[in-house]
């Protein structure tokens, strides 16, 4: 889990952000919470894939940049999406919690690429981290990667420069902040935060005792 120690500063400007060795996790039971606080509740601005009325709500705030994240969306989210939120199960909700410029920019990348194909843009940006993020020019290598989504050098250059977009990110950062999150991935299940190994198993038997 990549922690923060340094907070992000201005959108403009890339920050410097300092990230030791993930810490051991403890699990934790989940329970049904009485009253979801306001930030974790989803709204109309949320990406959503599942049912609506689902009992149970997962919030995920992810950086693009985060090789935990990654991890956990091409070996964990794939999964837990075929046995729980393709079935109707369970609600999953994800946001941006960009750890530097880089990740906001991919971040703002994604939102571009329109909601019909959000989660498809997210996925390969997830899967290709590897590739992309660790090259000199991160974001033209990604926009290599993406050309295969129809996205072009042009709309990501325009996305880039959308400082509104880049706030309305970085805004989605600071209501996370205000729920807590510290570090990378962070996932709250019917909003309590979830303290647990993120794996298939421990996820597993978390939901198992609140899906009837």
């Amino acid at each position: 889990m990549h922690k923060i120690l340094i907070l992000a500063g201005a959108v403009l400007g890339a920050a410097t952000i300092s990230l030791p060795p993930a810490a051991p996790l403890q699990a934790a039971p989940v329970q049904l919470a009485q009253t979801v606080p306001a930030e974790l509740q989803p709204s109309a601005d949320d990406h959503v894939m599942g049912n609506p009325d689902a009992a149970v709500t997962i919030v995920e705030y992810a950086s693009m940049t985060c090789p935990h994240c990654a991890d956990f969306h091409t070996q964990v989210l794939p999964e837990l999406k075929k046995k729980y939120v393709d079935t109707g199960k369970v609600r999953f909700v994800y946001r941006d919690f960009p750890l530097d410029q880089i990740a906001l920019q991919a971040a703002q990348i994604s939102e571009c690429s329109g909601k019909d194909r959000y989660f498809a843009v997210v996925d390969v940006i997830f899967r290709t981290q590897a590739q992309w993020a660790a090259n000199k020019d991160p974001i033209a290598e990604l926009g290599k990667t993406l050309r295969i989504a129809g996205i072009t050098e042009a709309d990501i250059k325009t996305c880039i420069a959308d400082q509104k977009l880049a706030t309305t990110i970085v805004t989605e950062r600071q209501v996370g902040e205000k729920a807590g999150v510290n570090a990378t991935p962070t996932l709250f299940i019917n909003g309590q935060r979830w303290n647990g190994a993120r794996t298939v198993e421990a996820l597993d038997e978390a939901l198992g005792k609140l899906i009837k």
